[in-house]
């Protein structure tokens, strides 16, 4: 073994998947974009200073550690590809990639030999280079900001696939330079794209085939072959025609993320975690391997090429591209502000510099500097002002609209009824085809399907939504639905119901997750239901008139079967669910379901805990002690 830090490639690649870590992490508690941070842990760890993370000491073992990593991230960002959204936008999405490409090369061109002097050979070099954004940085940008469907759509997609578009060109530009002859390298970028889509195509369809089948891939191990699988079809393009390996890895990720293939939570869960580590280790080991020196001697020059780009390249590329596409200048605008470039930008930039080095160049090191310029100053400004941008030309999507209600059962099918004659907007959702049916019977908006699956969480528009309610008999699905939408649609408040006393999920477990106990107490959800069905309740209206009974709404066990606690209703008679955070205080008006046949004793345990109801002049004259 070797010890020591200088030449200690082990040592390199360690610290660097640590530093990635710690700086992302650091970057998300501070809501910073993470390359900003990222950049800076590879400045300050590389040779320039601290010297103890040194990419050369990895030799050619750094190109083939890029290319697994690449093709990782990018069958991540495959797996994000929504087709049924792209169609909609594949005008757009069409032009970025083909007439997109022109305009940004010719115009990188221009702006380098123009503001740096350079010559035409490295200046086109620099204008294949800046191609790509990617979705290392637009992805989680988006999440953050949350624009209208169509950029959102536009915006990923050309992230993810103009990564393999522009590493081909750039590619291909490059070996062109080094002596292939013109009308061959014209003719290899298609080639090697559509053998990427070939090879990409068929690896996702065998691998979302081989998912279904237990007997080949074992429950557990989906992940792993996933990975594995990736990676080799990912080598195998590569190996058919060179460079086609991030297209094939895009695709198979399409194909694997669209086919609903088992286990797919699990594998974007993984790919998710294992795409930030691989791309915080990579950033690191890419900025230490720039000197700050040939950065800084760009100068005055060097920021002018940035902002030629951003300001006069980007927005004549959106118009083009947009022309005619149905979207109005707020959202052709935003498109035009938001280009940050990426992982692969990076990597590409740091293939030429050695190869170009390799060769004799001397251009290498500053077209790599110019490139990473490029990416600092594009996420740094724009991934600081995109949400304001956003909200200034209003096109943000709305928030906190409606409710999403899993379970269309009755009981579902009556708080959405309830909700929805006072104006909120109401989504149920339920894999069960005949409440489905019912719930549109009744004029409410249902979705058919497993909530849990993303496409369905899409329709739903979860993202908008300001509140979501598990409200099916299984009261561990109803969680799982809550935590969903918390984390992953980023629902304000969630609600769980359910009678915890019947085992599995505690009130400990909700109050982990942040998930809020729907109705404020443990609840048999199904007799309900079956009440309700039935036409056994009915929903009536009292305001609290006197506080000195508690502001809990916690019932005592035999009255939970007596009434249920729905909705606080507000001075703009906007409802509230009823959670075990609500203050039943003096002049509190809530909806309550009452079961029929016992409706005396229900209407007198209310009277007597100070409640009275709305549509009666006076209180009851005797108060009957508590059933309980």
């Amino acid at each position: 073994m070797h010890g020591g830090f200088h030449h200690n490639p082990a040592l390199t690649v360690a610290l660097a998947m640590a530093a990635g870590v710690i700086a992302q992490s650091l970057a998300r508690y501070l809501r910073i974009p993470g390359i900003v941070l990222l950049l800076a842990a590879g400045v300050i760890l590389g040779p320039d200073l601290a010297n103890v993370v040194q990419p050369e000491a990895l030799g050619h073992g750094l190109e083939v550690l890029i290319g697994f990593a690449v093709a990782v991230i990018l069958f991540d960002g495959g797996l994000n590809l929504h087709l049924g959204r792209m169609r909609k936008q594949a005008p757009a999405i069409r032009r970025l990639l083909t007439v997109g490409v022109f305009v940004t090369t010719v115009g990188g061109a221009l702006a380098a030999r123009f503001w740096l002097g350079w010559g035409w050979t490295p200046s086109l070099l620099f204008g294949t280079l800046v191609i790509v954004t990617g979705p290392t940085v637009v992805t989680p940008l988006l999440r953050r900001i949350r624009v209208r469907r169509s950029v959102e759509t536009i915006l990923e997609s050309e992230g993810v696939l103009i990564d393999a578009v522009g590493a081909v060109v750039a590619v291909v530009a490059l070996e062109i330079v080094l002596g292939t002859s013109l009308a061959s390298g014209a003719l290899s970028a298609p080639v090697r794209l559509l053998a990427g889509l070939a090879i990409g195509g068929m690896g996702g369809g065998v691998m979302g085939l081989l998912l279904r089948w237990r007997l080949v891939v074992p429950v557990g191990f989906e992940t792993i072959f996933t990975l594995s699988f990736t990676l080799a079809v990912y080598q195998i393009s590569n190996a058919v025609a060179p460079e086609s390996g991030i297209m094939a890895a895009i695709v198979a990720g399409a194909v694997v993320g669209n086919s609903h293939a088992r286990g797919e939570r699990e594998i974007r869960e993984f790919k998710e975690q294992l795409t930030t580590l691989l791309i915080g280790m990579l950033f690191v080991l890419l900025a230490a391997d720039v000197r700050v020196v040939e950065v800084v001697a760009l100068g005055r020059p060097g920021l002018l090429v940035v902002l030629t780009l951003m300001f006069v390249v980007r927005p004549i590329n959106i118009l083009l591209c947009t022309f005619g596409t149905g979207l109005d200048w707020r959202e052709k605008s935003f498109l035009s502000w938001v280009a940050p470039r990426g992982i692969v930008a990076a990597a590409v930039a740091s293939l030429f510099a050695e190869r170009l080095d390799s060769a004799g160049g001397n251009v290498g090191g500053q077209l790599r500097a110019l490139v990473f310029l490029v990416i600092a100053a594009t996420v740094i400004a724009q991934g600081a002002t995109a949400g304001m941008v956003a909200r200034l030309l209003k096109v943000c999507r709305p928030s906190a609209k409606g409710f999403a209600i899993l379970g269309a059962n009755s009981l579902g099918r009556l708080l959405g009824n309830l909700l929805q004659e006072r104006g909120h907007e109401v989504v149920l959702l339920d894999s069960n085809a005949d409440m489905c049916s019912e719930a549109e019977a009744e004029g409410l908006k249902v979705l058919f399907g497993n909530a849990m699956n993303e496409t369905v969480q899409l329709r739903a528009q979860m993202d908008t939504r300001r509140a979501a309610i598990g409200l099916t008999h299984n009261e561990a699905v109803n969680l799982l639905f809550a935590k969903k939408a918390s984390e992953e649609s980023k629902v304000r408040k969630v609600y769980s119901a359910g009678d915890h006393h019947q085992g599995g999920v505690t009130p400990d477990h909700l109050k982990e997750a942040g998930v809020r106990l729907l109705f404020g107490n443990e609840t048999d959800t199904e007799l309900w239901a079956v009440r309700t069905r039935r036409k056994q309740v009915q929903t009536e209206t009292w305001r609290r008139n006197d506080d000195t009974a508690g502001q809990e709404p916690t019932l005592p066990r035999a009255v939970r079967t007596l009434v249920l606690p729905l909705f606080t209703v507000g001075k703009n008679g906007d409802l509230a669910p009823v959670d075990c955070s609500t203050s039943f205080a003096r002049e509190q008006t809530v909806i309550w379901l009452l079961v029929s046949e016992r409706e005396k004793d229900a209407r007198a345990w209310l009277a007597g805990q100070g409640w009275r109801a709305v549509e009666e002049a006076e209180a009851p004259e005797s108060l009957p002690d508590d059933p309980a």
